[in-house]
């Protein structure tokens, strides 16, 4: 379900005529230089969606640092490499899992995949994100947020100041503006749908989705659609004479507008409306009965470093959970700074996720 922000960043970059390349080692399935069959030796094995992304001189800085190769096993979004891990628990297809964020936590957590670890430089990382800092289970290693971003020449062209919050995208002056992300089939429309959970709580989240829709909302299938092809302020829109001037993406998205754009803009063409986020957190942990648990202990370490934290953010397009990395000045320059986003507990998220997917369901979509 996780349609995550590198493959955004990517569509962006596709809707911009830019070709990129995510440079994982061994991802495409064919051994690198010096590495060992299986996953145990001098190799390390990464389980991944297929959106981890790390630069080459990173990579053979882990191999430099720790003598082991990295071998990128991708598989599909972040529910089915999950789901996979979960089928072939005690005898895993790696030795690290990457991906899992704080909606699908306490499943991995109940299904007991992981093999306690704390990982070395774990109190550079904020408490408030070690969501099992208690069994060390798992390691955080990104946040990103879920917002709703607005096309600024619509707003400035209509002098019509945009959207900052929840309650605003219900106003009359936004009719018919907004488009999102199917709940059931997408993870920024699952993630925008908790921030209304977290917002108006238990009894109140149904009646505001009531009203979105009410006030015209546009609901499709995933990401893409909604970005690249029914939101007026993105590359891909603009192309595709898109008509929704507001849209359920990222807080990271308008930096990628502007490093993709050939030529490259003075400023972002989007912006965020800071008050409608979701926060997401990803977590890596130790797989339980792997063949290289040394390796695999090595690579938790270096996920949580300095150097991978720093090049995180324009690879995957994500922001370093380690307090010493520098985030990038793209990032500061055209993105929003989240404060206030909005989060779920885990375990909340367990016990009701299919009900709340089900009851979104028959309010939005009928």
């Amino acid at each position: 379900m996780r349609s995550t922000k590198r493959l955004a960043a990517g569509a962006i970059a596709a809707a911009l005529g830019v070709t990129t390349l995510a440079a994982c080692g061994g991802s495409d399935g064919k051994k690198t230089s010096g590495e060992a069959s299986g996953s145990g030796g001098k190799t390390v094995t990464l389980v991944s969606h297929d959106s981890f992304a790390a630069s080459d001189p990173v990579l053979k800085a882990f191999t430099a640092q720790t003598g082991y190769t990295v071998k990128v096993l991708k598989s599909g979004d972040a529910g089915a490499a999950l789901n996979q891990e979960i089928l072939t628990k005690g005898s895993p297809r790696g030795d690290v899992f990457f991906g899992v964020d704080n909606t699908l936590l306490s499943r991995a957590l109940d299904n007991g995949i992981f093999t306690p670890y704390e990982a070395k430089g774990l109190d550079r990382v904020p408490a408030d994100v070690q969501l099992d800092k208690d069994k060390h289970r798992v390691t955080p290693v990104d946040t990103g947020d879920i917002c709703v971003n607005y096309d600024k020449k619509y707003f400035a062209d209509k002098k019509l100041a945009p959207p900052q919050s929840f309650d605003d995208l219900i106003k009359p002056e936004y009719k018919d503006l907004l488009v999102t992300e199917n709940v059931a089939t997408s993870s920024p429309g699952l993630g925008f749908m908790l921030g209304s959970v977290a917002k108006y709580g238990d009894d109140g989240w149904q009646d505001y989705w009531k009203k979105l829709k009410a006030n015209g909302v546009k609901v499709v299938d995933g990401w893409e659609q909604a970005y690249n092809t029914d939101f007026s302020g993105s590359a891909g829109g603009k192309k595709a004479k898109g008509d929704r001037p507001l849209v359920v993406s990222y807080a990271s998205s308008p930096p990628a507008e502007v490093i993709y754009a050939d030529p490259k803009p003075t400023e972002a063409p989007t912006g965020v409306a800071t008050g409608t986020c979701f926060r997401q957190t990803e977590f890596a942990g130790l797989l339980k009965g792997a063949k290289n648990e040394a390796g695999g202990k090595a690579l938790l370490d270096f996920l949580i470093s300095k150097k991978f934290q720093e090049d995180m953010p324009l690879q995957m397009f994500v922001d370093p959970v380690a307090k010493d990395a520098a985030v990038p000045p793209e990032f500061t320059k055209f993105g929003a700074k989240i404060t206030n986003s909005a989060t779920v507990a885990p375990d909340k998220i367990a016990k009701n996720r299919d009900q709340w997917v089900k009851t979104w369901s028959s309010l939005v979509l009928k």
